[in-house]
């Protein structure tokens, strides 16, 4: 949810594994391995761990940040604003359910390496930017504004204020969704109204 945890991918949310016992899940005996894991649940877990990026050794979280933002700017190139707004929904609603099932599975309330929650933040703020821009700077990506918007939610995940870090306590994948989400819509307003004023 949030580079501290998703940077000590082993270690879970809050520096420790925080065990979530379930009939799917390691419960007291630790984490079940991932190998298990995607077995029980292929499409769930390669979805709740951005395609693998999750399990970066280094900085998973912004490792699934980067990749919510290639595939965002490569849908506003290739198609529209549109396009990006609709990966945004469908990451954020698929993400709760692939999130929940990675979670359950491996045993854990919210796992370092599952990082769909940032490539769905990522692409609201994204996609909540590109809005704002004229359609003569969609048509060339104002990078400035495309990195601001990446570089302030990846802050916001990582510092959680406010609302933002009580989302955390939400149940299941909602909770390990809900947090980057209301991160993403906050680093987008923020951009979208830089750009308007420019």
């Amino acid at each position: 949810m949030g580079e501290t945890p998703h940077d000590e991918a082993a270690t879970g949310r809050h520096g420790e594994e925080r065990s979530n016992p379930s009939p799917e899940g390691g419960g007291a005996q630790g984490p079940t391995p991932w190998g298990v894991v995607f077995r029980r649940s292929p499409v769930a877990t390669l979805l709740a761990t951005g395609l693998g990026s999750g399990f970066s050794p280094f900085a998973p979280g912004t490792a699934g940040s980067l990749l919510g933002l290639a595939i965002t700017e490569l849908l506003v190139a290739a198609s529209g604003t549109l396009a990006a707004w609709l990966f945004a929904v469908a990451s954020a609603v698929v993400g709760i359910w692939a999130a929940g099932r990675a979670a359950a599975g491996r045993g854990v309330e919210d796992p370092g390496e599952v990082v769909i929650d940032e490539v769905a933040g990522q692409a609201i703020a994204l996609a909540m930017l590109h809005s704002a821009l004229p359609a003569a700077a969609r048509a060339g990506p104002t990078w400035g504004l495309v990195f601001a918007a990446f570089f302030l939610f990846r802050l916001l995940d990582v510092v959680k204020p406010g609302p933002v870090g009580r989302l955390e306590e939400l149940p299941g994948g909602l909770g390990v969704m809900a947090d980057d989400l209301l991160a993403g819509a906050i680093a987008g307003a923020v951009v979208a109204g830089a750009a308007l004023a420019l």
